[in-house]
């Protein structure tokens, strides 16, 4: 008896937080910011991140990313059990600061990552991201934390990947500005 009594106590309160948290979304999605130090350099850090193609490494749900040009890539992924498949373009890049993107297809979302110097040669990245759940069971995940803990997870392994490797795979240094698009290599 007392275990059913602490069942029904159990999905009343997950309810009630859920509720909660739906309203501050409005049900439409929601924006996520996770943080990581990177033990390496600034421009190290940035110049693998610019390497797209090399994301389903430690990206855990990414199946693909294939840069069309220097501005746009096309994604496959597993959300939440399915495969979609999405294009993004990039907003603005910043060598050594800023990454930006925004979906023009499939699932909506956008955001940006960026670096920031830290003393002893060490790096924060930031990750700031919107993400609109096309369903139940992706407003269900989202409204749970699935889209944060995914994004956090992620970064650690990037983190952990590029610190055992000690050293970037290639780079692009060009820069994206919001007004004018695809500038000079730097």
């Amino acid at each position: 008896m007392l275990s059913r009594i602490l069942g029904l106590v159990a999905v009343a309160v997950g309810g009630t937080l859920l509720a909660k948290q739906m309203q501050k979304s409005g049900g439409k999605g929601s924006e996520s910011r996770v943080s990581i130090d990177v033990d390496l350099p600034v421009r190290t850090v940035y110049d693998q991140f610019t390497q797209f193609e090399q994301f389903p490494q430690f990206m855990e749900s990414v199946h693909e990313v294939r840069q069309l040009d220097d501005k746009r890539l096309h994604w496959k992924a597993d959300v939440f059990g399915k495969v979609i498949e999405w294009d993004a373009e990039i907003t603005e890049q910043i060598p050594d600061k800023k990454i930006a993107w925004r979906s023009t297809s499939g699932t909506p979302n956008g955001g940006a990552v960026t670096f920031k110097e830290l003393s002893g040669g060490r790096t924060n990245v930031t990750l700031e991201m919107y993400y609109e759940p096309q369903d139940a069971v992706e407003t269900m995940g989202d409204m749970l934390g699935a889209v944060r803990m995914q994004a956090r997870s992620n970064l650690q392994r990037f983190k952990d990947m590029l610190e055992k490797r000690g050293s970037e795979t290639g780079a692009w240094r060009g820069t994206i500005s919001k007004e004018s698009g695809a500038g000079p290599m730097h």
